[in-house]
């Protein structure tokens, strides 16, 4: 079994949303890593010294690799990256290997069977 490892970048009033829907849309887990923060194709507006920006969270999901267009497409669409400038990006980046997928590997066996 291949994996892909979806790396979203989304605004951390959305990161609930976008993860029940990568995991509605197949996501088997994911790693969240709270209050990142970055700059877009504009530079934030700041207020003497202090940024006024959102926080951003960083959510990992690694999936198998039938299933990642799909989810990755679901994310972009609850966390609403192509709608408004600004709300967050996310891609996917293949994986060579994995361990500690075992559990994951025979849930998702059904699941990928059922795609093809």
């Amino acid at each position: 079994m291949h994996f892909k490892l979806i790396i979203a970048l989304v605004e951390d009033d959305k990161t609930d949303a976008v993860l029940d829907a990568a995991r509605e849309t197949g996501a088997t887990g994911a790693t969240v890593i709270n209050h990142a923060r970055g700059e877009g194709l504009k530079r934030s507006k700041s207020f003497f010294g202090l940024t006024l920006e959102t926080q951003r969270d960083v959510l990992l999901f690694l999936v198998e690799e039938h299933l990642s267009r799909k989810i990755l497409e679901k994310i972009a669409s609850i966390g609403e990256f192509d709608n408004k400038p600004g709300t967050g990006i996310a891609f996917q980046v293949d994986v060579e290997d994995a361990v500690g997928v075992a559990q994951q590997v025979a849930s998702l066996t059904e699941a990928v069977e059922d795609e093809l």
